[in-house]
């Protein structure tokens, strides 16, 4: 009976050292989405991106600059389509990309040519 006990238990130490652990791991950061401006002209530019009707100020590229940005995680969901918008400060001719495809820990490229 003694060893049928001692068997018994050394089993269920065994299985329980086995198992799975039911504390949560460290938390994973989400990938860090990134624009990269490569402003050719001369003006500063207020850069905007654009999902759905909600647009978000990105911030200023420099003229004859090029400026990295990061992009909110919540546009971003899954797959998303975004597009850009370059404002020129001082002038009213606004650039507009086409809609891009992004996902999670992209970088994307805007290059504004010089006018």
């Amino acid at each position: 009976m003694r060893k049928r006990l001692i068997a018994l238990l050394a089993v269920t130490l065994v299985g329980a050292g086995c198992a799975p652990s039911r504390t949560p791991g460290p938390r994973v950061e989400s990938e860090v989405t990134t624009l990269l401006v490569e402003n050719q002209g001369y003006l500063d530019m207020t850069i905007y991106v654009l999902r759905s009707s909600q647009r978000v100020r990105i911030g200023t590229a420099g003229g004859s600059k090029s400026s990295r940005f990061t992009i909110p995680p919540d546009l971003i969901s899954g797959i998303g389509v975004l597009t850009f918008i370059a404002d020129p400060i001082g002038s009213s001719r606004t650039s507009v990309s086409e809609q891009i495809m992004v996902t999670p820990g992209d970088q994307i490229v805007l290059t504004i040519p010089p006018r």
